[in-house]
């Protein structure tokens, strides 16, 4: 089976090839990848190569394939495989394999979402990380990563109480909860998720210093949609606003805030966020920093005598991400909303390389089309020279990608041209 991937040799040496694939083992599983979506944490591996905890030493020699977050289509099954995977069923994977820094899309020869068909190893199979899913648009199985990521941040919230030294595991439901430089598209899943799913804060505010970013939010997930499941939603831009934590412990009546999730690596804001909190108030850090030696300055005098205190999660587990396959089958959370730029696989090695300086939210590959990187927002203009565009920005009116889109552009894209990069 030849396969065309977007290959990691280095730090910034990304390459996309055609190569053969070897025959799959007895216990593992050959699969057509539809899409993927393209994660920053895959613009870290390419910035730092080797450097990176997750990418191997040899990668220079033995390259590995980028992209983590994506669909996929079995095509065959290995013998001891065949009674529990069928062709043509549909899957995901869990990308972080239990008791390892390997994962797909960082340390694998044969595997990642960034290419045309792959090899999945025993170990995700033997761990239970290969999952199937019953929705009808590809896309949706590859933003259920990334939607797990916010599920996991969520669940991993606690608090206490001066009774007893037990943790209660999740955000406190009917509480207050702020959201920081969070318009981005994962600040989008967790407004989603929060507003959406069984335990819901009573209040949530959901601050960016980017007017655009904001605007679209609030059309997005807007506050009457959030009312109707009896929150109370509020969007706030602090750009201007000499004291923020002020302004936004206001809101709550001077009680502060049960959770301040922080989705930006700063330390201004980092501050913020501890100086909103309530008593026991929990600020999870959910932004990756690059910088090893990152810090910012925490209150103690709070951590004291309020119990505020802090944690972060670096993606979910795989119950988390069972929990966005079905909640995303249902149509309680709806993964377009991150989407706002779609492409061919050969788009992938710009668009991941670019990643942090192109605008938006979450890039859609499309691994067996060839197509430029393209905004949503732009199919208008695009179709007014080009069939292909004037039709997707039909089926886009809403401006969000969707399932009739979807299988629009795989029916009338022009194919990948493997032998391109053979």
């Amino acid at each position: 089976m030849r396969a065309t991937a977007l290959r990691l040799y280095g730090a910034g040496d990304l390459r996309l090839e055609t190569f053969d694939l070897p025959p799959i083992a007895d216990d593992e599983i050959l699969v057509k990848i539809i899409s993927d979506s393209l994660c920053m944490s895959s613009y870290k591996a390419a910035s730092q190569g080797t450097a990176h905890k997750r990418v191997p030493a040899d990668a220079g020699t033995h390259p590995v394939i980028l992209g983590h977050e994506f669909s996929a289509e079995i095509l065959e099954a290995g013998s001891s495989r065949a009674a529990a995977f069928k062709p043509g069923q549909r899957v995901t994977l869990q990308p972080s394999l239990k008791g390892s820094y390997d994962a797909a899309g960082y340390s694998f020869r044969y595997l990642g979402g960034n290419m045309t068909y792959g090899i999945v190893p025993a170990r995700y199979i033997d761990q239970g990380n290969l999952l199937p899913f019953t929705g009808e648009a590809a896309f949706h199985a590859s933003l259920a990563e990334p939607l797990s990521c916010v599920i996991g941040a969520a669940h991993a919230c606690y608090h206490t109480t001066n009774e007893d030294y037990i943790h209660r595991m999740d955000i406190k439901p009917g509480g207050k909860a702020a959201a920081l430089a969070a318009t981005g598209p994962m600040g989008l899943a967790l407004i989603d998720y929060l507003i959406h799913r069984d335990i819901r804060p009573s209040m949530l505010t959901v601050t960016d210093i980017d007017p655009a970013r904001l605007e679209r939010a609030a059309r997005v997930l807007s506050r009457e949609e959030a009312a109707r499941g009896g929150v109370d939603l509020r969007y706030v831009n602090t750009r201007d606003m000499s004291n923020p934590a002020e302004y936004l412990r206001g809101l709550t009546g001077g009680e502060g805030y049960d959770e301040a999730f922080v989705f930006a690596p700063v330390t201004q804001v980092i501050e913020q966020a501890d100086a909103i909190l309530a008593y026991s108030g929990c600020l999870n850090f959910f932004a990756g920093p690059t910088d090893a030696g990152f810090s910012a300055r925490f209150n103690f005098y709070n951590v004291h005598y309020n119990q505020t205190h802090v944690v972060g999660t670096s993606g979910g587990n795989t119950d988390d991400l069972r929990e966005a396959l079905d909640m995303a089958s249902r149509g309680l959370i709806n993964p377009a909303l991150l989407v706002t730029h779609v492409g061919g696989l050969n788009a992938a090695r710009d668009a991941t390389l670019n990643l942090p300086r192109v605008p938006g939210g979450k890039k859609l590959i499309y691994n067996h089309i060839e197509l430029p990187l393209t905004a949503i927002d732009d199919f208008e203009r695009l179709g007014r020279d080009d069939p292909l565009f004037a039709k997707l920005a039909e089926l886009c009116a809403g401006g969000l990608w969707n399932l009739e889109a979807e299988r629009y552009l795989l029916k009338h894209a022009p194919a990948l041209d493997a032998d391109k990069y053979a």
